[in-house]
């Protein structure tokens, strides 16, 4: 193991920011108070420049090594998700409805550790963009920050991100070139038909009888219209309709995630679903008013930018304890979309195998991960920029 020292002499303070932060979570595009906690720590530091309101909230911080050179940049997300906490814990959320349940006030605290460190030792040439985002869970600070100019205003050459690991061991990485993450999009379906009595549904056309069959109908999608040599996942998550027991309702709707990884499969599944609804609505004589939703893009890893962050990792936590070939996940990371204007890699870490999980209301970050974090981040640009 590998931690940098002098990360590891300010693991205290690490822990304190992470506290404070998880105390304090705010949502969506709106993290107003974190982003000054932020810009406040990275002038403490003596971070050279920092720029504010990218992306709604974002914070960018530049820190100049010795000499000309690329420009690296590490993001790390901010925002919380809209649930209360069930921790119990003396620093849990002081806002009702909000909490991080995710890690990203761990992910904050990691980056704010590598800034402490590379402005105390600037060890490297070219520059260190230190991207702190708002909204990953659902609004898409990414692409906010992206269509800000994010990339250009501060020539970001390579980028790379990390995400805590509920169930692995503390202070393993692990990483995939190619995609890692799947694009996910949104079905929402209402049906409408034809209501009345439930003792007379000769009279009626049934609308419910028909989302039960839509449900039934585009599982067949993955199994029958698909290689098997290819990923999908479609998940109806919500049914609902009608208003009472012997009432056969006017309406009734479905909702699902799709999640892909290509975008002929995601163009595939669009169609079929759209056809699979309609002809399902035909059959039962009611109508179907679709609404698909394309959401974040598939998390796509470059290769180059794997085997540097691999080497990294190694270096910080050991050779056996990285894998480089984890493999494809079906959640969604909004991070794509800076990965679509310039090359780097997505990391996850492990925080240990014991406790809750991500988006669960008993979650809490490690913090014994931070340091991990904060030293890849630090010495991948040390590796990347070498003096």
């Amino acid at each position: 193991m590998a931690i940098i020292n002098r990360i590891g002499e300010f693991a205290g303070d690490m822990k304190t920011w992470r506290r404070w932060l998880h105390a304090h979570p705010e949502l969506g595009l709106e993290c107003h108070n974190t982003a000054r906690y932020v810009v406040d720590h990275l002038h403490s530091f003596g971070v050279d420049e920092v720029y504010e309101g990218m992306g709604v909230s974002g914070v960018v911080g530049i820190i100049n090594g010795h000499s000309t050179g690329p420009t690296i940049g590490l993001r790390a997300d901010m925002d919380a998700l809209p649930m209360d906490e069930a921790t119990g814990l003396d620093y849990a959320s002081t806002v009702p409805g909000a909490m991080h349940a995710c890690g990203h006030d761990g992910h904050t605290t990691m980056l704010l550790g590598a800034a402490r460190y590379l402005a105390e030792t600037r060890n490297f040439k070219g520059r260190a963009a230190l991207i702190f985002q708002p909204a990953e869970e659902n609004e898409g600070g990414a692409k906010h920050m992206c269509d800000d100019g994010l990339m250009e205003r501060f020539d970001i050459s390579q980028i790379y991100a990390l995400h805590n690991k509920p169930g692995q061991p503390l202070g393993h990485f692990q990483t995939t070139p190619g995609p890692i993450m799947a694009a996910v999009d949104t079905l929402r379906v209402k049906v409408t038909g034809r209501g009345g009595h439930a003792a007379y549904p000769q009279d009626t056309a049934d609308p419910v009888m028909a989302v039960v069959s839509m449900v039934q109908a585009v599982q067949s999608i993955v199994s029958r219209n698909l290689s098997p040599m290819d990923n999908l996942v479609i998940s109806v998550t919500m049914i609902g309709g009608g208003t009472a027991d012997n009432i056969i309702p006017e309406d009734a709707w479905f909702t699902a995630t799709v999640r892909s990884f290509t975008p002929q499969v995601r163009a595939l599944a669009q169609r079929r679903l759209h056809e699979v609804i309609e002809g399902q609505a035909a059959s039962f004589g009611v109508t179907a008013q679709i609404d698909y939703e394309l959401g974040y893009p598939p998390t796509v890893n470059d290769a180059g930018a794997v085997e540097q962050a691999v080497a990294v990792a190694r270096e910080i936590s050991g050779a056996d304890r990285v894998r480089r070939d984890y493999g494809r996940q079906m959640g969604a990371e909004d991070f794509a979309y800076m990965l679509e204007e310039r090359p780097g890699a997505y990391l996850f870490l492990g925080q240990g195998e014991d406790g809750a999980g991500l988006h669960h209301p008993a979650y809490d970050f490690n913090d014994d991960a931070a340091p991990y974090g904060a030293s890849f981040f630090a010495r991948l640009v040390e590796r990347l920029n070498p003096i």
